[in-house]
């Protein structure tokens, strides 16, 4: 198992990057375990909540890919979602996501 850095960017604009971080986890589970504002994972990473939702950096769209279709009708729930919107706990660390920035989005809460 390998080991990546990932960065948030809360909604205020603090950043907070985490380095080390095990591949294999959710990037919700990232967030959550370490304190980013704004990843509330209500449902804990069931997909049925929209609270870890976030926008993933232009650049990273592609490697991180597009969200099924369970993901999209949550997403459209979701407050201010984008066409970069993702919901974290889809979103599964790799190697490949090595450098990952996303942007939490506004919570409503």
């Amino acid at each position: 198992m390998g080991s990546v850095t990932v960065t948030f960017v809360e909604e205020n604009g603090t950043v907070k990057t985490f380095e080390n971080v095990d591949t294999g986890q959710s990037l919700m589970e990232v967030g959550r375990t370490n304190g980013v504002e704004g990843i509330l994972a209500d449902c804990g990473g069931c997909c049925s909540c929209a609270t870890c939702h976030v926008y993933v950096d232009e650049e990273w769209r592609e490697k991180v890919g597009t969200p099924d279709d369970i993901e999209t009708d949550m997403l459209d729930m979701a407050e201010e979602p984008k066409e970069n919107s993702r919901l974290s706990c889809q979103i599964q660390l790799t190697e490949e996501l090595d450098g990952l920035t996303v942007h939490v989005a506004p919570t409503g809460f």
